[in-house]
């Protein structure tokens, strides 16, 4: 099948653009409710699409979603890029960039009620928390689907040790705040950069409570009352740190999802591979395997 044509659409925000790839539904069988996807930490859009047409996002626009596909401020090809001068944090993402994000597309498609909300890793967290705090995102988000999220890191190993403890929360924040951000480029560690706020954010909510930097606002109190979408949590076995099986089943539980689905991307399950963090959405086989399943979960749901 022939790849999605794809636009890059840009948001004004404060001084500078967001950047949403928008890759429209193809085929006749098109559905009224579009698809939002967020990355995780020290990532971009690109973990969702390609320029040949590869990945998750490509891949179900093919189904006939229209697909929007975020890079957080400061990322991908947002503007400014992060450097030693950006202040914002992740509290803005969650409070500014993605409310602004869903008026935008519901004002694309003014016959679409709701959007479809998709995130890698941390951006799960990132959109979860921004379900928790407002009711109307609450009313108009159809479903909350997310691959290798968790909020707290609880499980114990050497990797563990040395890509977190070690290199996240000591020798990341420690460069962070020699050059004022992290520079993952320079490092080979991640997609993009990341801002010492959100950096230094990220790793006090992974370590201690889900209370807002910022205003002090309470997630996980605040969780407990929330009317949530419906939900699925993907998980990989070879996942073995930055999205622990363990740990995503503990973030379903401190959301207090009372239906959520939970699926483990493994061979024991029928599944062509045990995959890890990044490859259970960039693996050249998926689009024949799990994305499969995805597909039909949305159909499910569909107008």
């Amino acid at each position: 099948m022939k790849s999605p044509i794809q636009q890059s659409l840009f948001i004004p925000y404060r001084q500078g653009q967001l950047h949403v790839r928008f890759i429209p539904a193809t085929g006749t069988n098109k559905h009224l409710t579009p698809i939002l996807m967020l990355h995780g930490a020290m990532s971009n859009g690109r973990v969702f699409y390609s320029d040949s047409g590869r990945g998750l996002g490509c891949f179900l626009a093919e189904q006939g979603f229209d697909i929007y596909v975020l890079d957080t401020a400061g990322r991908g090809k947002s503007t400014p890029l992060i450097d030693k001068h950006y202040g914002l944090g992740q509290g803005e993402v969650i409070r500014e960039q993605l409310p602004l994000v869903q008026s935008f597309i519901l004002q694309r498609h003014p016959l679409a009620a709701k959007v479809h909300w998709c995130a890698h890793s941390w951006g799960g967290v990132l959109m979860a928390s921004s379900l928790i705090r407002f009711t109307d995102l609450q009313a108009s988000v159809a479903s909350f689907l997310t691959f290798g999220t968790k909020r707290t890191i609880k499980i114990k190993s050497l990797r563990k040790w040395l890509m977190v403890d070690l290199f996240w929360n000591r020798f990341a924040p420690f460069v962070a705040t020699k050059q004022g951000f992290f520079d993952a480029y320079r490092y080979r560690f991640g997609m993009d950069n990341e801002s010492h706020l959100s950096l230094i954010q990220s790793i006090d909510w992974v370590r201690g409570e889900w209370i807002d930097h910022d205003d002090h606002f309470n997630y996980a109190i605040a969780a407990q009352k929330t009317i949530w979408p419906t939900t699925w949590f993907i998980a990989g076995k070879n996942d073995t740190v930055l999205g622990n099986p363990a740990d995503v089943q503990d973030m379903m539980a401190e959301c207090g999802f009372q239906h959520a689905e939970y699926t483990l991307l493994a061979k024991e399950h029928g599944y062509l591979y045990d995959y890890g963090h990044a490859d259970m959405l960039t693996h050249k086989q998926a689009s024949e395997d799990h994305f499969i399943k995805v597909k039909h979960w949305y159909l499910a749901q569909s107008d």
